[in-house]
């Protein structure tokens, strides 16, 4: 008598049925879908309750409290000898690729660019981009704005990366004139 399931390398026999919804042809076990467990059922739930605006609200609180953070930490005068809030910085004293962004960030809001593009260049280029994306992203999710949405080929975001990954080395090497982008 022939098993009631085979394992993943084995064939049915010739003329023997197949299990409907079966994972590929020849292969009798039709697995079945995991039912959902509670607390995904009711996040579920939630999504299809919730109102268009709410997923851009939620983004743009967080976005808030970002910057609410920027400008009541001040960390343009941090002290000296405080230890870096950076892990990178922390164990091995180089700045990471984001280091100087949230000072950026405070330069910006109080709209000093140039002292902002000093901490953290790419940031401040890359600022005006963003605010567009979620612009546009936000405003046709909530209101169903049809805002012309910049589209970036897989090409532009490369060179992006790679100008940051090099921006992050060149900011670590301690000749003149990099020892400059110290942050």
């Amino acid at each position: 008598m022939a098993p009631a399931f085979a394992h993943a390398g084995a064939h049915t026999p010739a003329g023997a049925p197949e299990a409907p919804g079966a994972p590929w042809p020849g292969y009798p076990v039709a697995y079945q879908p995991v039912e959902a467990d509670r607390f995904t059922r009711m996040v579920l739930r939630l999504h299809a309750r919730a109102p268009r605006w709410a997923v851009p609200l939620a983004a743009l609180g967080c976005v808030g409290l970002g910057i609410a953070y920027a400008l009541i930490s001040d960390p343009t005068r941090s002290d000296p000898d405080a230890a870096p809030t950076c892990l990178l910085k922390l164990t091995t004293g180089l700045d990471c690729p984001g280091c100087g962004g949230t000072r950026a960030l405070w330069y910006v809001l109080h709209g000093d660019l140039p002292a902002a593009a000093r901490h953290h260049f790419l940031f401040v280029f890359a600022l005006p981009f963003l605010a567009w994306l979620f612009v546009a992203w936000a405003g046709n999710r909530a209101f169903g704005w049809k805002l012309p949405e910049v589209q970036f080929s897989p090409k532009v975001i490369g060179v992006f990366l790679a100008a940051w990954g090099v921006f992050s080395v060149v900011r670590n090497l301690p000749w003149a004139p990099f020892t400059s982008l110290y942050v």
